[in-house]
């Protein structure tokens, strides 16, 4: 999962009112009041405390109002440099502190943290509106964008002028006196819901359920190396001498995967599919009716039939029916398949007596078997050769084969949480490009998941280039013993995934913050899942999958397993994908006043519409779909199969060139799909590197569904 900081403008705020703005001073004893004296200027994570976030962040304000005053208040004819540029470079001090915080707040949070998130939520939210409905600032804004084309812009320029235009328009800025005070107390109750959406999320996961097992024999099944970690679990939850299992993804997975006992693989996967849905404290339903409501009624203000139109009109989709069209394709296409796999899942079952119609909470299971039966591979037959040190490495060895980037780990920078670890990132030339952190494992002050952000953008300030520092955040299995962590195939293309993600940040230009590195929603996931391509190429293997005991590489015998069976199960990944994306677009394509009584009526409904077999349920159910209701994927969580389809083709361009790491298109697609992406429209930008149109086929061959 990307999440996306960009600009102040552009900021997805979170919210919640009852908190007034208080007159603070400048502290020069807080470290965002200051330059950054550190290595590279990375955040002094050492010196920063929570007492250090609300004055900033209202000082930050403070700062930014009187930029944007200055703006307003200038007698000279609207121009570029002074209204443009110097808006786009504003916020300095606000950014600072937000890149930290936020940040902060999804990977190592805390009660502290969390209250702060409340408490700084309407002022955000009010701080956006308020520059977003400055009727001199647009006035200015709107008065260089009509001149824009008589000015002797440059393209990138016209092309900045004309992104803050549209900006401010979709923000509200048109719109009359009463119809923005409407417009504000619902972005400002849509940020409120949205942290307190997560926040129930993140306790559901993490503090509300816990299978704990006390009889050895309910273990049957389990790799020793699971049943270890859930007896390390268990010592830090106060279970001593028993097994914990919890709903974090390297604890569920493999107990869905091996568990024998099938009433306790229905009672964890329950604890997970339930989440948010609990009628406790914590449960999602209202907020979820609120939030739709809320969209709804934002959209039509704005002059949109809906807030699925609203999103997807600045995507490469343009349209909900575009990709209702895509989604329902891809769909006929891979449904066949997965009803082929569970037939065949059920004859297993059957045939060990199972006596009984196979659930939802038994795919895991017996896919697994069934990839055994078909493909003699067992997962983890992988994991030995698939120590974290080493995929990490392997991943850094691709990168340099394709851009001559290097990694130089570093243990002088401060860190936020002891695990982290950090890389500075050169040039072929040995020029500095930027730095990476990487946080690996679980933690109870960890939301779920796995993401990349930034605690700064590259671009450009007072004429020289600001070099970006990149974070990746996951939740893989951690070590346990003496057994390093050693990943599962699943985590080691998660890795690959984010690290594309972190070279898209690191490789970006461009001198304006609207358009650097700003790409549509449907684009967003072509550099990260274009680097999944290579994590399975035989000669990338063999590069990084070496047996944590013995340094073996993996046998070709594995290998070729793992190739044989790449298509499995893709029929099933693709239709719970498909089903979480039509539910978010159901949800989104709502009219106002869109009332909603019964959300979990509404999901099966929508499902049973495009039929939807009962073994399988959305990705992501209502209750805990955190892309859409506080990830910045509302409307748009089908990007990452849109995305797909070009990632498919450009690695088939690799393919076809006869050299996997062919320098040349390489170097094109750095430049024209990573640096600078954000000159052009999204699919304007792919096409320079490939020469034509992205072709379905190479997704539907990759997943075996042609």
């Amino acid at each position: 999962m990307k999440r996306i900081l960009l600009p102040i403008l552009a900021l997805a705020i979170v919210s919640i009112a009852g908190c007034q703005r208080k007159k603070t001073t400048m502290d020069t004893s807080n470290p965002f009041f200051t330059e950054y004296s550190t290595p590279f200027k990375v955040p002094p994570f050492d010196k920063i405390d929570t007492s250090h976030y609300l004055p900033a962040f209202i000082e930050g304000i403070k700062q930014h109002d009187k930029e944007i005053a200055v703006i307003t208040e200038n007698t000279s004819l609207p121009d570029f440099e002074n209204t443009i540029l110097a808006f786009d470079k504003s916020g300095k001090l606000l950014n600072r502190v937000s890149y930290v915080f936020y940040n902060l707040n999804g990977a190592h949070t805390s009660d502290q943290m969390q209250e702060i998130a409340r408490k700084i939520s309407p002022l955000m939210s009010k701080h956006q509106d308020d520059i977003s409905m400055n009727p001199k600032l647009f006035e200015r804004i709107k008065a260089v964008y009509e001149n824009r084309l008589n000015a002797g812009l440059d393209e990138q320029q016209i092309r900045v002028v004309e992104k803050y235009f549209k900006d401010f328009e979709r923000d509200g800025a048109n719109l009359p006196a009463d119809k923005q005070e409407e417009l504000r107390k619902i972005n400002e109750e849509l940020a409120m819901f949205q942290v307190k959406f997560g926040e129930n999320q993140l306790a559901e996961i993490n503090k509300n359920f816990k299978l704990v097992i006390d009889n050895e024999g309910e273990l049957a099944g389990l790799p020793e190396s699971v049943i270890s970690a859930a007896a390390e679990a268990a010592n830090t939850t106060g279970d001593k001498g028993k097994w914990v299992f919890t709903l974090a993804k390297p604890s569920l997975i493999p107990f869905l995967q091996y568990a024998q006992n099938r009433e306790l693989r229905e009672k964890l996967y329950q604890g997970y599919f339930m989440r948010g849905n609990n009628d406790n404290a914590n449960d999602n339903k209202q907020i979820v009716k609120d939030m739709v409501r809320l969209r709804a009624e934002k959209a039509s203000l704005l002059g949109f039939d809906n807030f699925a139109a609203y999103v997807i009109d600045e995507n490469m989709a343009k349209t909900p029916e575009n990709v209702d069209k895509f989604l329902s394709e891809l769909f006929n296409s891979a449904l066949p398949v997965t009803k082929s796999d569970l037939a065949e899942m059920q004859k297993i079952a059957d045939a060990e007596g199972g006596n009984f119609k196979l659930q939802s909470w038994d795919w895991w299971f017996y896919a697994e078997k069934l990839r055994k039966q078909k493909y003699d591979l067992d997962e983890n037959e992988l994991r030995p050769y698939l120590k974290l040190e080493n995929v990490r490495d392997g991943m850094f060895q691709v990168a340099q084969k394709l851009y001559g980037i290097t990694f130089e780990k570093i243990t002088n920078l401060p860190v936020y949480q002891k695990d982290v670890e950090t890389f500075e990132v050169k040039e072929a030339d040995g020029s500095h490009l930027g730095i990476l952190y990487m946080d690996y494992f679980p933690r109870s002050e960890k939301s779920g998941g796995a993401w990349c952000t930034g605690f700064e953008s590259a671009g450009w300030e007072n004429g020289k280039k600001v070099d970006p520092i990149v974070s990746i955040v996951c939740n893989f299995t951690p070590p346990s013993g003496n057994t390093p962590a050693l990943l599962s195939w699943d985590e080691t293309t998660t890795l690959f995934h984010e690290f594309g993600h972190a070279l898209h940040g690191l490789f970006v230009e461009g001198k304006y913050t609207r358009t650097a590195g700003n790409v549509p929603q449907d684009y967003v996931e072509l550099p990260s899942q274009i680097m999944e391509n290579w994590a399975g190429e035989p000669r990338v293997l063999r590069m990084y999958a070496k047996h944590y005991e013995t340094g073996e590489v993996i046998p070709e015998v594995l290998i070729e397993k793992l190739l044989n069976s790449s298509h499995f199960n893709q029929g099933f990944t693709t239709v719970e994908y498909i089903a979480a994306s039509i539910l978010d677009l159901d949800y989104h394509k709502l009219k106002a006043p869109a009332k909603l009584d019964d959300l979990i009526a509404f999901e099966t409904e929508a499902m049973n519409k495009i039929g939807l077999i009962p073994e399988i349920l959305p990705r992501y159910r209502t209750t805990y779909f955190s892309h859409i209701f506080d990830g910045g994927y509302a409307a748009g969580y089908y990007v990452y199969l849109w995305a797909a389809v070009l990632d498919s083709d450009a690695f088939d361009y690799f393919k076809q060139s006869g050299d996997i790491f062919n320098p040349l298109l390489a170097a094109s697609f750095r430049k024209h799909c990573l640096a600078e992406n954000g000159n052009d429209e999204g699919m304007v930008q792919y096409k320079k590197f490939r020469g034509q149109d992205p072709s379905l086929i190479p997704l539907l061959k990759k997943r075996g569904l042609n």
